[in-house]
């Protein structure tokens, strides 16, 4: 080759020895490519640049060029199409039914915000609010304890399961509780266990939007019953047994989510009587029951504990007056029924893992766990005084029905005709996260509603700012 020859010609002839070199070997030095190939040190250096740019050698500065590792081909197309008439299908029917899980309204909780957002939709306690110093403790001491990491009994550490009972109340002993990783488990194997795919299951409406994608994910019908201020509405519930034909109603009797009412006394026993006539269950959700406000008072007994005929199946979770990761929960009942939980759970999961439920049992036990639960009762009291407040002042257009004195959220009425989505969107560009209220009801809302939550921020203040930031954003176009 002379001094005339072109860089392009160059790149041939090295393109078609690269095969001489393995992986990693270096090729002959500019200097004896100039002298072998009678060319210029600028020509060598074009033709090795545009090797490299084909990812066919690396340069190195100093070192000299390298033979690159073989790029892959490009993965072929795939094609998923067909996966839509496989998920649709119905099953003993030529017709085409959707399936689709709709996990939206439990998303809306569980996303995190960008950074900056103050977060008044979460779920769980702030990290300031977690007993994060008694969960490393316990954690640490649960791993040390024998045979920690061995496989547990199906049903959970008896001790566990006993401590559960107890808190639960009434006659349940450890034999009537299964251990469950957190309340949304319980609840699922609950409606697993209770109701067949395509049956209706009566829920509160509003309800918890998790309780919805359950039943869904089920191939359930949730229908809808009408709540007060003091909870449920039985004269619905009878003729909502009636005429659904319905063997399930879920509720939260204390610190409904998301309108934070409490059954009423009179209405108790009402429920239990319902139910029984109509031969169904009432899943009983007492999520709250930790989270109780410091001026909340004695609080109620559980359904459970006052149910001599099993119609309570309980659900109870240590999750929300902890932390979002110490998934340990239980399911309560008694009967018949509780041998289809059991049976269903180990089909599902096996079992909880061991380490969780030794923690769990340390952190329960330990003389911090009282005092978490008065500094938590205590906090979230002020901080409900303060977002309700500055809702108050800021934002009188927006209807508080019901100040709670349990939970972590407050449940307001936006005014009549107001746009629930451009509130809910406007108020996150302003810098402020909040639920909106349409994924609480399984049928057409009465009106449009917001939740806000004040559980998940770092302190009291960023409520006030937060509220002062939806006045001068979100806040005009409610």
């Amino acid at each position: 080759m002379y001094e005339r020859s072109s860089a392009t010609e160059l790149v041939e002839c090295l393109r078609s020895e690269l095969d001489r070199y393995c992986v990693g070997g270096k090729l002959p030095s500019s200097r004896a490519l100039v002298e072998r190939f009678r060319v210029s040190p600028v020509t060598v250096s074009r033709a090795l640049a545009q090797l490299a740019a084909e990812g066919l050698v690396v340069t190195r500065p100093g070192a000299g060029a390298f033979r690159s590792a073989p790029r892959e081909s490009a993965p072929a197309a795939v094609d998923t199409s067909w996966q839509e008439v496989a998920l649709s299908a119905g099953e003993g029917s030529d017709e085409i039914v959707p399936r689709s899980v709709d996990a939206s309204g439990v998303l809306v909780s569980l996303a995190t915000p960008p950074p900056g957002v103050a977060e008044l939709n979460g779920g769980y306690l702030h990290s300031s609010l977690q007993p994060e110093r008694a969960l490393a403790a316990a954690l640490a001491r649960a791993g040390r304890r024998p045979g920690a990491w061995s496989r547990p009994p199906v049903e959970g550490l008896t001790e566990l399961r006993d401590w559960f009972a107890r808190e639960i109340g009434g006659p349940l002993t450890a034999a009537d509780v299964l251990i469950t990783a957190g309340g949304q488990s319980a609840l699922t194997t609950a409606l697993r266990a209770l109701a067949p795919p395509g049956a209706p299951i009566l829920v509160e409406s509003p309800t918890y939007p998790g309780l919805l994608a359950i039943a869904r994910a089920a191939g359930c019908r949730p229908v809808p019953v009408p709540c007060d201020a003091e909870g449920v509405r039985t004269d619905h519930l009878a003729a909502a047994f009636e005429a659904a034909g319905a063997r399930v109603f879920v509720c939260q009797p204390l610190f409904q989510n998301p309108t934070g009412s409490v059954l009423a006394e009179a209405r108790r026993a009402e429920v239990r009587r319902i139910a029984r006539a109509a031969g169904a269950f009432v899943v009983e959700d007492d999520y709250a029951r930790a989270l109780a406000h410091e001026d909340a008072g004695p609080l109620p007994a559980t359904l459970a504990a006052e149910d001599p005929d099993g119609v309570v199946v309980h659900v109870r979770s240590l999750t929300k007056v902890t932390s979002p990761s110490l998934r340990v929960g239980a399911l309560a009942a008694r009967g018949p029924v509780l041998e289809r939980l059991r049976a269903i759970q180990v089909v599902d999961s096996f079992f909880v893992p061991r380490p969780f439920q030794e923690a769990a049992l340390e952190l329960v036990g330990a003389p911090a766990w009282p005092r978490h639960l008065r500094a938590v009762g205590a906090e979230l009291r002020h901080r409900r005084d303060v977002l309700a407040g500055a809702l108050r002042r800021e934002l009188p257009e927006l209807t508080l029905p019901h100040l709670p004195c349990g939970g972590y959220q407050l449940w307001l009425r936006l005014p009549d005709g107001a746009d629930e989505a451009a509130f809910v969107a406007g108020a996150l560009r302003a810098g402020v996260a909040v639920t909106p209220g349409r994924p609480y009801f399984c049928a057409e809302p009465p009106g449009p509603y917001v939740r806000m939550s004040f559980a998940g921020v770092a302190g009291a203040g960023e409520l006030a700012a937060a509220v002062r930031t939806l006045r001068q954003g979100a806040g005009r176009g409610a």
